[in-house]
Parts: structure tokens; C-alpha cells; sequence
């Protein structure tokens, strides 16, 4: 019996953004396994761990597209852009993929209102919160570089910058969880 409760558009659109987050898990191998060779062991760990939270994020939208008795298209990725040239630069180009990558589910997002996939649409904005959380941590991580100096970051300030992103927290707090006495 057919089961698909998914349009062609929308599972099309669901099937690219699975593949846009297995470019991004690769993308983050990719700057990770460069941070490592460079000698940035702290900083190389906390992009594994983004790589493997960005192969989760592929792997919730593979579930999703089966649960909704659609076709999963597993195609081939793009290779990840050239290794960034410095490590400022490597988080610069972090956000800008996070900024693409939310311009990204937001086509979806508006592809299922359009269509009145509400569960699609439902299903997106746990994608769109998290975009805030990617977005935000990457921010916050150019401006701590920016403090340090930028470009021009010392030895000292990369040093204390990669042990301190060994052990980063991943997590930023939901703007909806803030209060008066804890913004």
C-alpha cells in the first residue's frame, strides 16, 4: 500500500538538505582534520564533534522522510571548500556555511507552509532553533577571536584559545529560556 504522505516538491527539498548536512559533517571533518594538522588538537576536537552533530542532523532528516513513507535520494556531496588559511579564518567560514545552511531550511520551511505540510513544517523548526544555536556559537567564537586580535592573534591567545575549545560546551541557551535574572 502507498504510504508517501510527501509531495514530490517537498521530499525533493527535504532529500537536498540531507545532503546539504552531510556537506557540512565533511566540511567540518574537513577544517577539523586541517586544525589537527596545524597543531590545534582542542580546536580539531570541537569540530568532530560539529561534524558528528552535523551527520545526526542528516541522519533526523533521513527518519523523517522515511517515517513519512517518502523515497530517501542519498546522492553524492560536494567536496569541502579549500582548508581555511589561518584559523580565524576557518571560523569565518563556519559562519558563513551556518548562514547558508539557514538560508537553506528556510526555503523548506517555506516550501511546507506553502504547501500546508504542517507536520514538515513542524518537523523544520527544531532545524531553524538550532540554526540560531549554530549561528550564535559561531559568532561568539569570531568575536573571542576578534578580541584576541583577530588575524593577529598571538601565540599565547591561539594557545589559550585551542585549550580552551577542547573542552567548549557545544550548547548556546535558547533565547526563549532567558529571564531578567539570567539573560
Amino acid at each position: 500500500m502507498k504510504t508517501n504522505r510527501l509531495s514530490k516538491t517537498i521530499t525533493a527539498a527535504l532529500n537536498a538538505q540531507m545532503t546539504k548536512e552531510a556537506h557540512a559533517s565533511q566540511i567540518y571533518l574537513s577544517y577539523a582534520a586541517w586544525a589537527d594538522e596545524q597543531g590545534f588538537s582542542g580546536i580539531a576536537s570541537f569540530l568532530f564533534r560539529h561534524a558528528n552533530e552535523e551527520r545526526n542532523h542528516m541522519m533526523k532528516i533521513v527518519e523523517y522522510i522515511l517515517k513519512r513513507g517518502a523515497e530517501v535520494e542519498v546522492i553524492a556531496i560536494p567536496a569541502p571548500p579549500e582548508n581555511p588559511v589561518s584559523i580565524n579564518n576557518c571560523f569565518e567560514k563556519i559562519f558563513e556555511h551556518e548562514v547558508d545552511n539557514t538560508n537553506a531550511i528556510y526555503k523548506v520551511v517555506k516550501l511546507s507552509h506553502a504547501e500546508e505540510d504542517w507536520a514538515t513544517y513542524n518537523f523544520m523548526q527544531w532545524f531553524v532553533m538550532e540554526q540560531v544555536e549554530e549561528e550564535t556559537l559561531a559568532m561568539n567564537l569570531l568575536d573571542k577571536m576578534k578580541i584576541a586580535g583577530g588575524e593577529k592573534m598571538s601565540s599565547d591567545a591561539l594557545y589559550s584559545f585551542d585549550k580552551d575549545m577542547a573542552n567548549a560546551s557545544d550548547e548556546v541557551r535558547p533565547a526563549q529560556e532567558a529571564t531578567t535574572e539570567n539573560p
